[in-house]
C-alpha cells in the first residue's frame, strides 16, 4: 500500500517537473539551433573562420558562467522565499537582483573590452587569425550589460517557477539573431526560393558580422526581459527600494560566492584547456570547437532539468518538507539518466553526420567524430552530477561541489591534458579522455554526498541503535 500511495503522490510531481523542465528545454534547444547555425554559416568560410570564432569560447564561458553564479544565489533565495509562502521576500529579493545586474553588467564590460586584444595571445590562437579573433570578442562582449539582464534575470524568473518567460525570450533572441546572420554574414547575392531567383541583400562581414548579428540579438534580448520581469504580475520589483539590503544580499551571497569560485575556477580551467588544444593545430581547433558545438544539444535534457530541480528543492527546504525533499531526489535521478542514455545514445550513432554539418575537411569530422562518441559514453553518470548540483544549488549548499568540480578540473583534466598534450605529444583524442576522467570523478563524490544525504540540509541521519 506505501508503494501505491507513493506513486500517487509523485505523478502529480512528475507533472509539475515536466512543466517547469520543458520550456528551458526548448530555450536551450533553440540556443542551441542557433548555435548550429552559427557554427555553419561561419564554417561556410574556412577553417580559419571557424577556428577564429571557436578560439576565444572558453572565455565567454568563464565570464557567462560569473555572472551566472549570481542568479544561482537569486534562485536559492527566491525559490526558498516563495516554498515559505513569503512572497515580499521574494520580490525584495528581485530588486536586489537589479541592483546586482547592473554593477555586474558594467563591470563585465569594461573588462573584456579593455582586454579584448591580449585573449588570443593567452588563447595561443595561431598570430594569422590572431586580429580577427580579438575583433569577435570586442564586438561579441560589447553588449554585457543586456547580457548579464538577461541571465540574472531569466534565473529569477525561473525561480518564481515561471520558465515560460525566460523561453519566450530567448526564442525572440534566436530569431533575430538568425534573420541578421543571413543579411549581415554574406555580401549581396541571389538566393533560389521555390524556383525563384530572389536577389538578397547583405553586408559580406563574415565572421565580424556574425558577431554583430549576435550583440543585436542580446541587446534586445535584454531590454525585452527588463522590461517583462518590470510588468510581471508575480515577481515584478516596481515599488521596491533600489538601495543595498544586506538582509537579502547576505544570504544571497552566501550561496553565489562559492559559486562563482567553482564557475570562474572551472571556466578558467576551460580557458587552459582550450589554449593547450589550441597549441595542436588548426585542425584540432576546428575539431575541438565543433565538437564542443555538437555535444551542447545533447546535454540540454540535463540542464533542463537542472533548473526544475532547483526550483523545487528550494521550494520543499523553504516549506521545511522532509517528504518532498526525498521525492524529489528519487523522481529526478533515474528520469534524468533515463533521458541522459537516450541522449547519450543518440550522439553515438549521429555524431559523424553532425560534425559533418560544420565541416567538409575529412580531417576534422575524423577526430570530431572520434572524441564525440567517446563523451556519449559518459553522459549518464554526467546527468547525475547535474541533477545533483541542481538540487543542492536549490538549497543553498554550493560549497560542495565548487570543492567537487575544482578539485575534478584542476586534479583530473588539466594536469591530464598538460601531460598528455604537452609532454607526452598525444593530441585532441587523450585531451577529451581527460575531461571524461573528470566527468566521472564528479559523479562519484556527487554520488558519495547522495548516500551520506549531506546533499540534503533536511535529511535525519540514522540512529545506529
Amino acid at each position: 500500500m506505501k508503494t501505491k500511495a507513493s506513486t500517487r503522490l509523485n505523478l502529480p510531481m512528475l507533472g509539475i517537473i515536466l512543466a517547469l523542465a520543458w520550456p528551458t528545454m526548448l530555450e536551450q534547444l533553440m540556443q542551441t539551433a542557433v548555435q548550429y547555425i552559427d557554427t555553419a554559416m561561419v564554417g561556410s568560410l574556412g577553417t580559419a573562420a571557424t577556428a577564429a570564432v571557436g578560439a576565444t569560447t572558453t572565455v565567454g564561458w568563464l565570464i557567462g558562467s560569473t555572472i551566472s553564479a549570481f542568479g544561482v544565489g537569486f534562485l536559492s533565495f527566491i525559490a526558498r522565499a516563495y516554498g515559505a509562502g513569503d512572497k515580499e521576500a521574494a520580490s525584495r529579493a528581485v530588486a536586489q537582483a537589479v541592483l546586482v545586474t547592473l554593477a555586474a553588467g558594467i563591470i563585465f564590460t569594461i573588462l573584456p573590452l579593455a582586454l579584448s586584444g591580449m585573449v588570443p595571445v593567452w588563447m595561443q590562437v595561431d598570430e594569422a587569425i590572431r586580429p580577427l579573433a580579438a575583433q569577435y570578442f570586442f564586438i561579441i562582449y560589447a553588449p554585457m550589460l543586456p547580457r548579464t539582464a538577461s541571465i540574472i534575470f531569466g534565473t529569477v524568473l525561473r525561480a518564481a517557477g515561471d520558465t515560460k518567460t525566460p523561453m519566450k525570450v530567448g526564442i525572440l533572441v534566436n530569431i533575430i539573431n538568425i534573420v541578421l546572420n543571413f543579411v549581415m554574414i554574406y555580401p549581396t547575392r541571389t538566393v533560389t526560393l521555390f524556383g525563384l531567383s530572389v536577389p538578397m541583400f547583405g553586408c559580406g562581414w563574415g565572421v565580424l558580422g556574425a558577431a554583430a548579428a549576435s550583440a543585436v540579438a542580446f541587446t534586445i534580448g535584454g531590454l525585452y526581459i527588463t522590461v517583462v520581469l518590470w510588468k510581471h504580475p508575480m515577481i515584478s520589483p516596481k515599488g521596491q527600494k533600489f538601495r543595498p539590503d544586506m538582509r537579502i544580499l547576505k544570504p544571497c551571497m552566501k550561496t553565489a560566492i562559492p559559486n562563482m569560485f567553482q564557475r570562474f575556477g572551472t571556466s578558467l580551467g576551460y580557458v587552459a584547456f582550450a589554449s593547450m588544444i589550441n597549441s595542436l593545430g588548426e585542425i584540432s581547433t576546428a575539431a575541438h570547437t565543433i565538437a564542443n558545438t555538437v555535444e551542447s544539444a545533447f546535454y540540454i535534457p540535463g540542464y533542463g532539468m537542472q533548473t526544475a530541480a532547483a526550483t523545487l528543492a528550494g521550494n520543499a527546504y523553504g516549506a521545511q518538507d522532509k517528504q518532498k525533499m526525498k521525492d524529489l531526489a528519487s523522481m529526478f535521478i533515474p528520469l534524468e539518466i533515463f533521458l541522459m542514455i537516450l541522449s547519450g545514445g543518440a550522439l553515438f550513432a549521429s555524431a559523424p553526420a553532425l560534425v559533418g554539418i560544420f565541416s567538409e575537411d575529412p580531417a576534422v569530422i575524423a577526430l570530431g567524430s572520434t572524441v564525440l562518441r567517446m563523451v556519449a559514453v559518459s553522459e549518464p553518470f554526467y546527468g547525475f552530477s547535474i541533477i545533483m548540483e541542481g538540487m543542492m544549488q536549490g538549497v543553498g549548499n554550493t560549497k560542495q561541489p565548487f570543492f567537487f568540480n575544482v578539485l575534478g578540473m584542476w586534479g583530473v583534466r588539466i594536469v591530464g591534458t598538460f601531460l598528455c598534450t604537452q609532454v607526452l605529444t598525444f593530441g585532441l583524442v587523450s585531451a577529451w579522455a581527460c575531461m571524461i576522467a573528470h566527468n566521472l570523478l564528479i559523479c562519484f563524490l556527487f554520488f558519495l554526498c547522495y548516500l551520506r544525504g549531506t546533499w540534503n540540509p533536511l535529511h535525519t541521519p540514522k540512529s545506529k541503535n
